[in-house]
């Protein structure tokens, strides 16, 4: 009797509850999105689309979709994905996305980055992100001795695990999702345990290989100049975005104009529902509300941390922390676009920006995260295994 208690406790201990306070501010997140996308796109989808609830209506639709995958996920063992066939597979899908995407994407300003699929469009430097992350987890969970004394292991990395997606991703004129698939990576290689003087290396090459990438075309120079550096210098061109994000974030002031009142929305910040939606909520809610959506995000990297902190086993620690890097990374750098600190570029706000793509893909990741959390040894867990081994003995 006392080894079947056993055996049920210790089943308990492996597939416990997810962790409770990850899904609420998720949720919460997700939730404070959609109340932002309608209320920073519904003049300009009147004006445009006849419909002031166009975005909205979608970025719903989405939200339902993408809370149904979550929960989805979340009761797949995240040990599915180190399974050689998952992480190749994932990864394969992923680049082939990313190859054709230049080919037969959508042209958008110059760019092509979505493709249409089945009549849906995608954005496939989004999924890009996570399946390397899924795939370097996979690969040093399994190689540890092999990294940590040669540095083969580490090229292989690099030609296996990034220079496929660089190359796909400049091919998009996508820059600004290449730095933060390049700062992934690198963070990924300092959790797998990699010898710092590798990184330092590898680090400092993909350092100056991206500036050159900025540097020697000519747009993406200028807009580094004039939008960043000196933004008045071209104001009905290049800088333009940035200076109305500023009267946006500058009107505001500590506690907001109020939800609904934005002026910077009718028709003089474009793209304010995604790429500059944090400066909508500035200018809506003040210094105070945006003082509570970072502290949201800081929670869930928190909850990301501490769920890697506390998971034993190797893939699902690098996978935790690489969900909950780029996670924090890309609303790191939607805000530093917003307020002056990073050159203009188009990065949504992680549940927050209208974007189908992206909504779907942090939910989906989310629930990965929320699963591996319900393999983690917390205090209740550990009270039931020190009450199995009573039983035992």
């Amino acid at each position: 009797m006392a080894k079947s208690g056993t055996n049920k406790r210790q089943g308990l201990l492996k597939f416990g509850k997810w962790d409770f306070p990850l899904f609420a501010v998720v949720l919460c997140l997700c939730l404070f999105g959609l109340v932002m996308v309608l209320s920073s796109s519904y003049y300009y989808a009147y004006r445009s689309q006849s419909n002031g609830f166009f975005y909205f209506s979608k970025q719903a639709k989405l939200f339902v979709g993408g809370l149904i995958l979550m929960i989805g996920v979340s009761f797949l063992p995240y040990k599915f994905y180190k399974k050689k066939w998952a992480y190749i597979g994932i990864l394969a899908v992923a680049m082939i996305l990313v190859f054709l995407t230049p080919i037969i994407g959508d042209e958008v300003n110059g760019a092509r980055r979505w493709i249409k699929i089945a009549g849906v469009s995608i954005q496939p430097a989004e999924l890009a992100k996570f399946a390397i992350v899924i795939g370097m987890s996979a690969y040093m969970a399994s190689n540890k001795e092999k990294l940590r004394r040669a540095s083969k292991g580490i090229v292989w990395l690099t030609v296996v695990f990034f220079v496929p997606f660089a190359i796909g991703i400049l091919l998009q004129k996508n820059l600004s999702t290449l730095i933060i698939v390049a700062a992934t990576f690198v963070a990924m290689l300092l959790i797998g345990e990699i010898p710092t003087k590798h990184i330092v290396i590898l680090g400092s090459v993909l350092g100056v290989a991206l500036i050159c990438c900025a540097v020697f075309q000519p747009y993406r120079l200028a807009r580094i100049t004039d939008s960043w550096f000196d933004p008045y210098k071209d104001p009905s061109g290049s800088g333009y975005q940035l200076i109305q994000s500023f009267y946006a974030i500058s009107s505001g002031g500590l506690f907001g104009k109020g939800l609904n009142l934005s002026k910077q929305k009718l028709l003089f910040l474009t793209y304010g529902e995604s790429d500059f939606i944090f400066a909508i909520i500035a200018e809506e809610l003040g210094f105070f509300g945006c003082l509570l959506l970072i502290a949201g995000y800081l929670f869930l990297l928190y909850r990301g941390i501490w769920v890697a902190m506390r998971i034993k086993d190797r893939f699902g620690r690098f996978l935790a922390s690489g969900i909950s890097i780029i996670i924090a990374l890309q609303a790191f750098i939607h805000m530093a676009v917003c307020v002056g600190l990073a050159p203009t570029t188009g990065q949504t706000l992680p549940f927050v920006s209208s974007g189908g793509t992206s909504l779907i893909i942090f939910m989906t990741a989310s629930g990965i995260l929320l699963n591996i959390s319900r393999y983690i040894d917390t205090p209740f867990s550990k009270k039931q295994g020190k009450a199995g081994a009573e039983a035992k003995t």
